[in-house]
């Protein structure tokens, strides 16, 4: 009975702690350890102290990958620009309400989420490899978020969205917030295409 006892005793801390994150970015990984939610270097982390992660200020930390991020299940914001990354999943990230990945390496972006009309702040701006942005909601998207004018939204991000991206549009009508139409810069624009869709750009001179 006590060698029972002693057994279970010995896998208290394995049952309670044993869940585990990969982190294999190791710029990634001494940010964690930076904000007190990690230790030591083993390319991992507890998830149980991510999990419950609000906002995450990652910019300008030289990280290549952000590997892991699925498990901070809670986060809110995620501010990462200037870094080196290139695929971002935040399909898993459902709470999210503020993203700014600008200035980074992107080629794949998935924010299909099942919650893009609560995404109210993205920006993904300064990524010239990223030609498609995956998402839910594409109309909410063209019209609230920020991108590379070489970029489209789609709910799947293959083949047809790059054959869809080099198609020739034109533009049919430039409109200001309050929906007159407009050519004046320094102000968020809607630029109207004759494919139907619709881009917002801040043009700054």
């Amino acid at each position: 009975m006590k060698n029972i006892i002693f057994t279970v005793l010995l896998c208290l801390p394995i049952i309670g702690f044993g869940q585990f994150t990969f982190i294999p970015d190791d710029n990634f990984e001494q940010a964690l350890i930076n904000l007190n939610l990690d230790d030591i270097f083993d390319d991992s982390v507890y998830t149980s102290a991510i999990d419950t992660v609000s906002i995450m200020y990652l910019s300008n930390n030289g990280i290549a990958d952000l590997t892991g991020i699925k498990d901070f299940i809670q986060l809110s914001g995620l501010f990462c620009s200037g870094n080196q990354i290139v695929n971002l999943d935040l399909s898993n990230n459902s709470n999210l309400v503020e993203l700014n990945c600008n200035d980074n390496l992107l080629s794949s972006l998935d924010v299909r989420n099942g919650n893009n009309t609560g995404l109210w702040y993205f920006t993904a701006v300064n990524n010239p490899d990223l030609q498609c942005i995956a998402v839910n909601d594409i109309a909410f998207a063209n019209f609230n978020w920020l991108k590379d004018s070489g970029c489209v939204f789609s709910s799947n991000c293959g083949t047809s969205s790059v054959e869809y991206f080099n198609k020739e549009r034109k533009v049919i009508k430039i409109i200001d917030l309050l929906g007159k139409e407009t050519k004046q810069t320094n102000q968020p624009l809607f630029y109207i295409y004759d494919d139907g869709t619709v881009e917002k750009r801040i043009v700054i001179q």
